[in-house]
């Protein structure tokens, strides 16, 4: 079986956009560019000429770093644009729905309506630092369940979920749903990638991007790895052109070997960081728990939120706030030393004036 059964029947065939042919020392006068480049243009490859449809040297670079071979990726402008593509390339509207857990990374439901597909939440158990119930997961799936979202270290809570788990998953939904290991924070964990595990299951999708351990947020950056069916489907999706030549060109800068030594460097200092600052906001009174975090960010709550944000903002630190279940908790992103020791002086602060 393909995976490509699971997929939108009328998107099996699609076939990708035919952009104009681009060949090295040719007379380019057949895609309507402009023939003299612009006077600002700064760029190694001048913007007057469309980028490669597919930035074949970044897909090459990306899977080398990400464990796989280039036929099982595809560029993406960061994980957002691979949810998408996921969910209209496999997602009936109004007929197919996706499972994934509660909390986790609000695209998913963001998406999921921009489909009309129904998103089924299974909730997480703060008390159980967010594990998920691999069963309840399960038990949330029919016939029409057509992805899993699984994101690990997971967005808000840092916390990490155990390999056997998804196995499980995959195995369980083997020719049934894709199960999409959302791996944004990977870098920032003591577990390997579950790319690891893509020869083994088909229906594994796994997503990674440069904007956290790269600090490239602002590229827009990131990769799908799956099946040769299921990239070649998304492929097909895909608007052309999808990554801009100044995009191309830093990012393939960003991935020589000695500037990912320097981000591995930065990541380890980051992760540092982490434990730090966690440690001290155990000794807060303020803080009333903090979940332990695989990720760049710890999740704490506290006992007054509104005059922490209050205090924060008066001070110009902006942190996450959250609603629903975790609207007592706050969200705090690893800052430099400098900018933690801040938060740390606002919250002593606030201690000392009760």
């Amino acid at each position: 079986m393909s995976i490509l059964d699971i997929a939108r029947p009328e998107l099996r065939a699609l076939q990708p956009y035919q952009a104009a042919a681009q060949v090295v020392e040719t007379v380019r006068l057949n895609a309507n560019e402009a023939p003299l480049s612009n006077a600002t243009d700064p760029f190694r490859r001048k913007l007057n000429r469309y980028p490669e449809v597919r930035p074949e040297g970044i897909r090459a670079a990306l899977a080398a770093r990400f464990g796989c071979v280039p036929e099982r990726l595809l560029v993406t402008r960061g994980t957002s644009e691979a949810i998408d593509l996921l969910i209209r390339g496999f997602c009936r509207a109004g007929i197919d729905n996706i499972v994934t857990t509660v909390p986790t990374f609000s695209m998913y439901q963001h998406y999921a309506e921009i489909q009309n597909s129904e998103l089924r939440e299974v909730p997480t158990d703060p008390n159980d630092d967010f594990g998920i119930d691999t069963g309840a997961l399960l038990g949330a799936c029919d016939a029409n369940t057509r992805i899993v979202f699984v994101c690990t270290p997971n967005n808000p809570t840092g916390t990490t979920v155990p390999r056997a788990q998804i196995t499980e998953l995959l195995q369980q939904l083997r020719d049934r749903a894709l199960v999409v290991v959302d791996e944004a924070y990977i870098e920032f964990a003591d577990t390997p990638s579950t790319s690891e595990l893509l020869d083994q299951y088909e229906n594994l999708v796994v997503l990674r991007t440069l904007s956290k351990a790269l600090a490239f947020a602002g590229a827009r950056c990131g990769a799908v790895l799956a099946a040769t069916d299921a990239i070649g489907l998304l492929n097909a999706i895909q608007a052309p052109y999808a990554l801009a030549t100044p995009v191309v060109e830093c990012v393939e800068d960003a991935l020589q070997e000695q500037y990912l030594e320097v981000a591995a460097a930065d990541v380890q200092q980051i992760v540092a960081e982490r434990q730090r600052l966690s440690a001290a906001l155990r000794e807060s009174p303020i803080v009333e728990k903090i979940w332990p975090s695989s990720a760049n960010f710890v999740l704490i709550r506290v006992k007054d939120v509104g005059r922490i944000r209050s205090a924060c903002e008066q001070r110009k630190v902006l942190l996450r706030y959250l609603g629903g279940t975790l609207s007592d908790c706050i969200r705090i992103t690893v800052g430099t030393p400098d900018e933690n020791n801040l938060l740390l002086q606002i919250l002593s602060e606030l201690e000392g004036a009760d």
